[in-house]
């Protein structure tokens, strides 16, 4: 089919060509490759005319720094790793993160406005209203920016989640698609927004999205344990193998016949055929068999393994008869060796997260509410989003060390969420959450709440045992006896448990039994606070260089997760400091990080003592280029 469009951009490339001929003075040749430019831009993908900001402009002249406010640093953990809050507009912020973090990142959430038109989405100082004819411009303007940079931050076993409602889903998938590469999505995930709700139209909307996207490696994902509620049963090998199901009996007929599975067998003194029939066993030894018809599926020696092996049961009725079945165990399978040897295979059984697995109310809004309420903030911030739904997707990643950035913060729900499952788990990941402070966002609500997490929060972190798991149909609800056997599980291990908890879950009742083994009043981290500033290129009445050597300090930190204490952790910017913490010999002895400038003259002497620490130089990603560009 020919392509109309290519036909007609061509036939106008042509015309072009002519007019070339025509004019050829400066102007003209401009205007002519300005047009050409346009004519043989991309003519597939998401297009969209774009707005300039004013950090935008304001980047022309000024050269983005940080600055802390030591007053604001929160330290529960004095030698563990800081995680930081960087006040200011996420655009400033990703570019200094760029000098800190380029590649380093391991996970990115954000939920950025989602551009409704109803005063949440400010671009240039301005709310943008559903009825701006560039609404989705500005907002493609705005994101693309960020999300670029988001990009290049992230480790090639990167992953990024992003929130999103149907105003802008659309084209942030096209969006996402030219940057990370339509190979790389992963799915977009609905969420369960609210139970309930004003209708518009036909439809109550009650869910959003998260987008998920992975940098390169698609091999990160971390599977939760598979609990099966099948798996019901338990015998002495519980504690290795987990509990069984009966799979089926041994003999089947509804595949092809084989011969060689179709034997008599003998155990606990009682010989089986396939079938149950000693009559039409023998017919079939003489031929007479239909294509499909009965046999074992265990040859001999796999019977006599998994016989010795508790892998079988036999189950035996009151009128003598019986029949034979195989288990399968939740976390073991037997596996085939060489030859017909056969041994116990142990793995952990597990299971993706469903597509439609954050519908739960668990990740509602609502819920939202509720992790605010200890904070005193439930009423300070209407668009935040649930602890459990911002851990769920950081476990999806495998490691536990994870570096997490959050660059539109709101709240500081991801900071909780990093906080609260490293203590769940085991987990050593840092955070770094970014928000600017519009409407005193970062002042009454983001700081607040990442202090509360780690100053007062009352958090206890339990175990769930399992104790009862029943199919149930909804008239069972109304049935006595269903309570009455929850209230006969709970009063017989009311001396191992003192606390119970019920769920009901894809047709089923669960009775747990819940052992709280770790109370906290506070969390045990620590956390940095700094706020985005400005200086200028090209100050009239200082070096460029002293200015910037004046923020080092905080950029040393930011990629290390540490603090500069000019102790354990030492930073050099000229003599003075080598006096002060190098040439003396206490604050030498008990020195683990050295940070030195890249200017300075250093005698063997002095060299030898850096050496003997392993020094490392000031990164020149940190100013390098501001201070080439400056020619200094």
């Amino acid at each position: 089919m020919a392509n109309l469009s290519k036909i007609k951009r061509e036939r106008m490339l042509e015309f072009l060509e002519s007019l070339k001929a025509e004019h050829t003075d400066d102007k003209s040749i401009r205007a002519f490759t300005e047009i050409e430019n346009q004519l043989r831009d991309k003519k597939y993908g998401l297009v969209w005319e774009e707005h300039t900001e004013h950090v935008d402009k304001m980047l022309e002249d000024n050269i983005p720094i940080f600055t802390e406010d030591k007053d604001r640093k929160i330290v529960s953990s004095a030698d563990d790793t800081y995680n930081f809050l960087l006040e200011g507009d996420n655009l400033q912020c990703l570019y200094l993160l760029e000098k800190t973090h380029m590649g380093a990142v391991d996970i990115i959430y954000i939920d950025p406005p989602y551009n409704t038109g109803n005063k949440d989405f400010i671009y240039n100082d301005c709310y943008i209203e559903s009825e701006d004819s560039y609404k989705h411009s500005k907002w493609i303007s705005f994101i693309e920016k960020r999300i670029k940079i988001a990009y290049r931050l992230l480790s090639k076993d990167g992953i990024m989640f992003v929130s999103i409602d149907d105003n802008e889903m659309f084209d942030l998938k096209l969006l996402l698609d030219e940057i990370f590469s339509e190979e790389n999505f992963i799915i977009a995930l609905p969420r369960i927004t609210k139970k309930s709700g004003k209708t518009t139209g036909s439809f109550s909307r009650n869910h959003d999205y998260v987008l998920v996207y992975v940098k390169e490696n698609k091999n990160i994902f971390k599977m939760e344990e598979h609990t099966d509620p099948a798996f019901s049963y338990e015998d002495e090998w519980v504690s290795e193998r987990g509990k069984y199901k009966l799979n089926q009996t041994l003999d089947y007929d509804s595949l092809s016949y084989s011969a060689s599975l179709d034997y008599p067998l003998t155990v606990e003194g009682k010989t089986f055929y396939p079938g149950g029939n000693i009559e039409d066993w023998k017919k079939r030894q003489q031929g007479n068999h239909k294509r499909a018809d009965w046999a074992w599926r265990w040859n001999q020696k796999l019977f006599d393994f998994g016989y010795k092996n508790g892998f079988v049961v036999i189950k035996r009725k009151d009128d003598g008869s019986a029949r034979i079945y195989t288990k399968t165990y939740l976390n073991a399978t037997i596996k085939k060796e060489s030859g017909d040897h056969y041994s116990i295979e142990y793995k952990i059984r597990t299971k993706p997260l469903s597509s439609i697995g954050l519908t739960e109310n668990i990740y509602s809004n609502d819920n939202a509410k509720k992790d605010l309420k200890p904070f005193g903030l439930q009423d300070e911030f209407d668009y935040s989003k649930p602890v459990e739904l911002i851990k769920r997707l950081i476990k999806n990643h495998f490691n536990k060390n994870a570096i997490i950035l959050d660059f539109f913060a709101g709240s500081g729900t991801t900071a909780q969420a990093v906080m609260e499952l490293n203590i769940e788990d085991g987990g050593h990941r840092r955070f770094i959450i970014c928000t600017n402070n519009q409407n005193k966002i970062c002042d009454n609500v983001t700081y607040p709440r990442c202090k509360g997490v780690i100053t007062t929060y009352a958090y206890n972190k339990a175990d769930k045992t399992e104790l009862l798991c029943e199919k149930i149909k909804v008239s069972d609800l109304n049935n006595s006896s269903l309570y009455d056997k929850i209230a006969e599980v709970k009063n017989e291990h009311k001396a191992e448990y003192k606390k119970f908890t019920t769920e009901i879950k894809n047709e089923f009742v669960y009775l747990y039994g819940v052992t709280i083994y770790k109370q906290l009043a506070g969390l045990p981290y620590n956390m940095k606070y700094y706020r985005c500033d400005w200086t200028p290129r090209k100050p009239e009445d200082y070096l460029l260089s002293n200015a910037l050597c004046l923020h080092i300090r905080e950029m040393i930190e930011l990629q290390n997760g540490i603090e500069v204490d000019q102790k354990k952790n030492i930073l050099i910017l000229n003599m003075d400091d080598f006096k002060k913490t190098v040439g003396n010999p206490e604050i030498y002895a008990q020195a683990e990080n050295i940070w030195i400038n890249q200017n300075m003259i250093l005698g063997a002497e002095e060299l030898e003592l850096l050496s003997a620490k392993g020094y490392k130089y000031i990164p020149k990603e940190f100013f390098g280029q501001e201070l080439k560009e400056a020619a200094e």
